[in-house]
């Protein structure tokens, strides 16, 4: 069969089981919408978890952009990972044991304020819509090559799945929908991995692959020969990092933190029973990632290497059939400048005659190896389960923001509990559609959308979190103005270098040197100084919030406290 017909099948059977998990696994109240009931147990959530947090970013986008940014392209693996191994054991525990719905009803829970919860809401909705842009974009890219049909219409089809069953499952539908869609993506991810492992270096463990000599008897290793490959085409050594230590640091500071204050993964912790049942969860999910953590820099280093040996100075005539599939999505482009018919792929802009979005590198993989049709068909499977999974606790974490956290919270105190669900369904319906527009419009390839919204999570959620958790005295004056201008201050250095807004600018007129995608870390510290300030000159929280600050900081296993 062909790779169009396994991906129609593939991709039919995947959707089919995640419309059946929805229908069976429905909500019928508002706990079954925001937090899944409250008992999903340790394993599911942590497989449902590791899928909401291993986006199309991280399935599609990461490898990509390692592959292309090479030793630079690190610091997506430790800021990602090492953000979920903070968000695990600082953060997610306390959150449960308070024992709120959001990220905005801790907050405005915490500060006594529903300036302090609008603020978090507002927060949370630039938060959600920036990275669900990139998740669509993610879906549409997989659907123009494999299904054939354009970009928008590909976004189209998914809003319409994920609409489905988020409306209609809540938070219950999308954990075990996610349960499904980890392993579909898992599997989509390793079995090329190992495919291609085997094929270059006879290793069928794709993380030693990597580091293995090529099985062509040459006795080369693998890496030294993509550094061999890339400095002759005039690129940097594969190996080698062109990035200041300084923007190093801020992007993988700003990706850890902002991980741990991204909205859709706080949210997973509540749909357990138990204090001790979010941390087995946490710990799962960790172990879950990274399996596919620790397998991107090695599919990056075989796309990478095959790619170039595939096009480099090759007549275009002779291109194989994978290369004007991709060709005609407008994905990768080229233009013959010196008409000698061949393919110049160099370092020099000036020169160079191939163009290549770095979100195809992971999907066009398996077609450049010459894998079989049905491992290339689950890859594209893969990539839409990546996608439509957190995608769809995106959309949970905006109509339940403008639901729970602004209408009964705020506007509505009132409202009965049919009338909170229906509010949060037509609220996830909105969400869809904005987000599709995002997706058919996008501000960038995906990983750098994910990447500022990261930025974004960062400057505001993170100091809120942690001073509202570790800190009794932080008051809602200091977290309303600390929110407020951190998070202006990233939108701001985000729509001036990234949008050329405000006049626009390179990146050597970045502020210290930081690019945007890591400015999240300078915009956090903002926060933090702010938020701490405007406390020293305000009146000090009420004695029962401390009260409480204190009784969430109880270890677990320390009487009652543990089954809030």
């Amino acid at each position: 069969m062909s790779v169009q017909i396994w991906t129609y099948l593939l991709v039919g059977i995947t959707f089919a089981l995640y419309i059946g998990i929805a229908i069976w696994s429905r909500a019928g109240s508002t706990k079954d919408f925001y937090v899944a009931g409250g008992g999903v147990s340790p394993l599911a959530n942590g497989m449902a978890t590791a899928a909401d947090w291993m986006s199309a970013a991280s399935f599609i986008s990461m490898a990509g952009i390692i592959a292309f940014a090479g030793y630079d392209g690190s610091v997506y693996l430790m800021g990602w990972t090492g953000g979920y191994v903070l968000l695990a054991l600082l953060l997610a525990p306390y959150l449960r044991k308070f024992g709120k719905f959001t990220v905005p009803d801790f907050i405005g829970d915490r500060y006594y304020s529903k300036t302090a919860r609008i603020v978090a809401v507002i927060c949370a909705l630039i938060v959600s819509f920036t990275y669900v842009a990139g998740q669509m974009r993610g879906v549409g890219v997989v659907f123009s090559r494999f299904l054939e049909v354009d970009i928008n219409t590909g976004v189209i089809i998914g809003m319409i799945i994920v609409l489905f069953y988020a409306v209609l499952g809540g938070m219950k539908g999308i954990t075990y929908t996610q349960v499904a869609q980890y392993c579909v993506l898992i599997f989509a991810f390793m079995v090329p991995a190992i495919f291609i492992s085997i094929q270059m270096t006879g290793n069928p463990i794709p993380q030693l692959g990597m580091g293995s000599k090529l099985s062509d008897g040459s006795a080369t290793f693998l890496l030294d020969k993509l550094d061999g490959l890339s400095t002759e085409l005039g690129f940097n050594a594969y190996t080698d990092g062109t990035k200041s230590i300084a923007d190093v640091f801020a992007i993988t500071l700003a990706l850890m933190v902002g991980t741990a204050g991204l909205p859709h993964v706080i949210v997973r912790f509540f749909t357990v029973k138990r204090v001790k049942d979010a941390r087995k969860s946490a710990g799962l999910a960790l172990l879950l990632i990274a399996i596919l953590y620790t397998t991107a820099p090695a599919v990056s280093v075989f796309a990478r290497t095959n790619m170039i040996k595939t096009v480099s100075e090759k007549e275009y005539s002779e291109m194989p059939a994978w290369f004007t599939n991709w060709e005609t999505t407008g994905l990768l482009t080229f233009e013959d400048k010196n008409k000698d018919g061949k393919i110049q792929y160099v370092a020099d802009a000036n020169k160079n005659e191939l163009i290549v979005d770095r979100d195809i590198m992971v999907l066009a993989n398996p077609e450049i190896a010459n894998l079989p049709p049905w491992v290339i068909a689950l890859v594209a499977a893969g990539g839409l389960a990546a996608a439509l999974s957190t995608a769809a606790g995106l959309l949970l974490v905006i109509s339940a923001s403008v639901s729970h956290d602004l209408i009964k919270k705020v506007f509505k105190p009132n409202i009965s509990d049919k009338g909170e669900l229906w509010a949060a369904r037509m609220a996830a319906t909105v969400a869809v559609v904005i987000a599709g527009y995002f997706g058919i419009n996008p501000p960038g390839f995906v990983a750098a959308v994910v990447a500022l919204a990261f930025g974004l999570a960062a400057a505001s959620f993170f100091p809120a979190i942690v001073l509202g958790i570790f800190y009794k005295k932080m008051n809602k004056e200091g977290a309303i103005a600390g929110m407020v201008v951190g998070t202006l201050l990233m939108l701001f250095y985000m729509t001036k270098f990234k949008f050329d807004w405000f006049g626009g600018g390179t990146s050597e007129d970045w502020w210290f040197g930081i690019s945007p995608e890591g400015f999240g870390s300078i915009a956090m510290v903002v926060n933090f100084l702010v938020s701490i300030t405007i406390m020293k000159f305000t009146p000090p929280p009420p004695e029962n919030v401390q009260e409480i600050v204190e009784d969430i900081r109880i270890p677990s296993g320390a009487g009652e406290a543990t089954d809030h």
